[in-house]
């Protein structure tokens, strides 16, 4: 055959309806690669231009090596491979099941001549003809998702990302997103290709267009669950097909269960806390001198928000079971011990209601290296103190760790009875959303020498913060609509592809429970087998990652199941799987009895 290519796009025409979910398969694949690309290289250039402003032009021969320039890319690079495997799975996944309801078309192929050589170049081409579309379309939308990030980090986050570039074109995103169309489609046409070469002209010939291996008669134990045994052998008997549905499913979770560690990440590098001040006021020699009445003087001032003081005294003598050691004590106010419960910065069995007021309970910090309990008791003087509870993390440390010392928290009325000390060692202050550097100078100019105002405004993080967990949480739920989609067309598909056989069994009685109910084991059949090894194998990583970002760099972090991560994406699993099951329900009621008998 000379001209069988010109079929290709009569062949697109016909299955449009058919062919919508790797179109979207595709797109997704390009938009994703396009805007991760982009968003990196945006990131460059923004560092490009902070070390032009800071540096002069010189400092662009070093933004190779550049540690964040580094970063970006890699991490670019990283997403890059997973996206790629995840899209080859799901299209195919979608071309298999398109090939197998297209064998009595490629058997007919093969009786007027066409060979194997062609059948493989035809399905091949056929998916790249799929790209002329669907690539331009993910290479759009990356572009102007691009430029929506853009301009919310560079006018909502704002801060270190005012120099992010404005509707920037990136060579290298775009460059990226053909790539990554071109090559999952190649890749993903070789199997169902060589699957459509080996149909026999017998097929065509016949008008069977089913499987024509021989396979083992199924077991039936109980007559009653025939269907349910029928739906079950339908998903396991084509092993290929089982093995590339499963893996679509277990990738998807795999995915899901590995960005969730990311989120961690971001929390461990930029920890947020609800007593983050914007203002210290501290004395110059570290000494508890700040008069107390200072912290109502200041909270009526134009531009305040909160204000809370600590005081602290170090190198106590106590007696820590039976052991006498020197700790620390350190006071917190009544807003800083609610952050700590609001915030989430307890360990579970902690009960901070005991440490308000004045009273004999405190918390203290847990520690690998420090036998200490909640529950356990600390002598200072006469006085015995209950641990009611202990922070997951020392948070007057930049690296979390104790270093093996004992420090101790109170409420403000324990630490003046415990020292006797009512005034403070440092005074914080949260500012509002409209405060001026005026509002500041006037904070400075009611201090008198033995006090030095600290304005760290520009060190609080939680815009980045916003940002990046913002990014995270998008990826996220990029990956679930894919899944959700990939799950009910790869089981559209497939019920597509037997559809004669449940013509045949509706014709002889087989009612529309009895149906539904063979359609839902075999999709459950995929979702369980797939939840199953993507729970294993996701898990596995996501315990690897959480070692290799947070354990290496923060000795005091522990991973534990992520039990929440967990139940939500079997929940969009089994969901997806139900909305398939009705989805194709409705595409065999659709589909006329007399009509499909009339083609056998």
């Amino acid at each position: 055959m000379k001209n069988y290519l010109s079929l290709i796009p009569i062949s697109a025409k016909v299955h449009r309806r058919q062919n919508r979910m790797t179109l979207l398969c595709i797109i997704f694949a390009v938009f994703l690669v396009t805007a991760i690309f982009s968003m990196a290289d945006m990131g460059v250039r923004m560092e490009s231009k902070r070390l032009i402003s800071k540096h002069g032009s010189e400092a662009l021969q070093g933004i190779s090596n550049n540690k964040t320039a580094q970063s970006l890319y890699i991490s670019a690079i990283l997403l890059f491979i997973m996206i790629l495997i995840a899209g080859v799975l799901m299209i195919s996944s979608s071309i298999n099941s398109n090939v197998a309801k297209r064998t009595q078309f490629f058997g007919m192929m093969r009786c007027i001549g066409m060979s194997k050589k062609q059948i493989i170049r035809f399905v091949r081409l056929e998916a790249l003809n799929w790209c002329k579309t669907a690539v331009p379309i993910g290479i759009i939308l990356g572009i102007v998702i691009t430029w929506i990030l853009c301009a919310f980090l560079r006018f909502v986050v704002a801060d270190e990302f005012s120099n992010m570039p404005l509707f920037g074109i990136s060579i290298i995103g775009i460059i990226s997103g053909i790539v990554i169309g071109v090559v999952t489609v190649l890749i993903a046409s070789s199997s169902p290709a060589k699957k459509a070469a080996e149909v026999s002209p017998i097929a065509a010939v016949s008008g069977n267009s089913q499987n024509t291996h021989a396979t083992k008669p199924v077991a039936i134990t109980n007559l009653s669950k025939i269907e349910t045994t029928l739906g079950i052998h339908h998903a396991v008997s084509a092993k290929k097909n089982f093995i590339l549905m499963t893996s679509s499913f277990a990738l998807s979770i795999i995915l899901f269960l590995s960005f969730s560690v990311l989120i961690d990440f971001v929390g461990y590098i930029m920890p947020q806390s609800s007593s983050t001040s914007d203002l210290n006021i501290s004395s110059n020699d570290g000494s508890n001198s700040i008069d107390s009445a200072l912290l109502e003087k200041i909270s009526n001032m134009d531009g305040v928000k909160k204000v809370y003081g600590r005081r602290n005294l170090f190198n106590i003598q106590a007696k820590v079971g039976k052991d006498k050691e020197k700790i620390d004590i350190i006071s917190y106010d009544e807003f800083d011990l609610e952050s700590l419960s609001k915030d989430k910065l307890l360990k579970s069995g902690s009960d901070i209601s005991k440490v308000y007021g004045n009273n004999n309970s405190v918390l203290t910090i847990w520690d690998k290296e420090i036998s200490l309990e909640i529950g356990d008791t600390i002598s200072i003087g006469n006085d015995n103190f209950e641990i009611a509870g202990m922070l997951k993390y020392n948070p007057f440390n930049d690296d979390g760790s104790t270093d093996s010392k004992i420090t101790i928290i109170t409420s403000g009325e324990t630490f003046k009875r415990i020292t006797g000390i009512d005034d403070y060692s440092l005074v914080m202050i949260q500012t509002t959303k409209d405060v001026t550097d005026d509002n500041i100078m006037d904070i400075n100019n009611i201090l008198d020498d033995n006090y030095t105002l600290h304005d760290r405004r520009e060190q609080r993080t939680t815009a980045t913060y916003m940002a990046f967990v913002t990014f995270i949480y998008g990826f996220l739920a990029i990956i679930t609509l894919v899944t959700v989609l990939n799950i009910v067309n790869s089981i559209s598909m497939s019920v597509s592809a037997r559809i004669k056989q449940y013509g045949v069994m509706r014709s002889i009685g087989m009612d529309e429970r009895q149906i539904k109910k063979m359609i839902a084991s075999e999709a459950f059949t995929y979702a369980i087998s797939g939840c199953f090894i993507g729970c294993i194998v996701g898990l596995l990583i996501s315990k690897g990652l959480y070692d290799t970002l947070i354990t290496s760099h923060f000795s005091y972090a522990v991973w534990s199941i992520p039990i929440n991560s967990i139940i939500m994406v079997l929940l969009f699993v089994c969901g997806s799987a139900i909305i398939a099951v009705y989805h194709s329900l409705k595409q065999i009621k659709n589909t006329s009895i007399t009509e499909i008998i009339n083609e056998l």
